[in-house]
């Protein structure tokens, strides 16, 4: 591991206690895309998950809302017609998620689709069939045509960092995606371990400070995967701040990943169990 992140790492926990507030955790429930990615979801079980959202101010009137939901592409009109509650995104995992495993035209019809049909965010999966194989312009290729379909609708590009291992690789798998369009680049799928890790966020989070001080473009950071507890949250919410600071610490740019991560939250602002989602 380079040394400065292993540095970096080292002193995000030495201070966590920090950043272990319920200011800051409100502060997190505002910033969770609450994801349902499971082969048994149903237009029943997401239009569930939705009405809790909708609900959930009612309950809990002082803390945020989710930032958005985030389901499958075919569920994307079934959240729009439910979705009531104010300022919530609808995300969708598109261009055959979460392989991107398939033909060029097949994700770009998967994305337009998911766009037609109320998503106002597209995740998707670098191709790193290409990737891997050292088609760089083939795989930045892939995002800008996507990006092209979807218009202003924000594009987050999902790096599978278990996959790339290396600092080096995740460096050009991140520079890549913002430069082929990328509004954030986020970590990983949740589909394989590792899934997020503080090494790849910092190594994320340099990225996106370089390519802000060499274009004056902000992209987002979204860690996935893996991140189910308060604590959880709370380490990679330090790491952007340290590297990026505080301009990043909201909803535009910064997104967790995550399903389980809410209730943790909740738990530890509530100082009892809480299982609402």
């Amino acid at each position: 591991m380079n040394n400065s992140v292993e540095k970096l790492i080292s002193a995000v926990h030495a201070n966590l206690e920090h950043w272990n507030t319920p200011q800051v955790y409100k502060e997190c429930l505002g910033l969770i895309d609450l994801t349902s990615l499971k082969p048994n979801d149903t237009l029943s079980s997401i239009s569930k998950m939705v009405e809790k959202v909708n609900s959930f101010n009612s309950r809990f009137p002082d803390y945020n809302t989710p930032a958005s939901i985030c389901v499958f592409p075919n569920f994307s009109k079934c959240v729009k017609e439910t979705l009531t509650a104010p300022g919530v995104g609808i995300t969708v995992v598109s261009g055959t998620f979460p392989a991107s495993q398939s033909y060029l035209e097949v994700k770009l019809l998967e994305s337009e689709m998911a766009v037609k049909n109320g998503a106002t965010e597209v995740d998707i999966v670098l191709a790193l069939n290409k990737f891997l194989d050292d088609d760089k312009e083939g795989a930045a290729n892939e995002i800008r045509a996507i990006k092209e379909v979807i218009g202003d609708t924000h594009l987050k590009v999902i790096l599978e960092t278990g996959i790339l291992t290396t600092e080096e690789r995740i460096r050009d798998a991140s520079f890549l995606a913002m430069e082929a369009g990328a509004d954030f680049i986020k970590t990983s799928t949740g589909k394989l371990e590792p899934s997020a890790t503080p090494f790849a966020a910092c190594v994320m989070c340099q990225c996106i400070k370089e390519y802000y001080e060499k274009t004056g473009r902000k992209v987002g950071f979204k860690p996935a995967g893996g991140i189910s507890t308060a604590k959880d949250a709370l380490v990679y919410y330090a790491i952007t701040e340290t590297i990026l600071g505080k301009e990043w610490l909201n909803p535009s740019l910064l997104r967790f990943g995550a399903s389980r991560v809410t209730n943790s939250i909740l738990s530890e602002l509530e100082k009892s169990t809480i299982s609402y989602y």
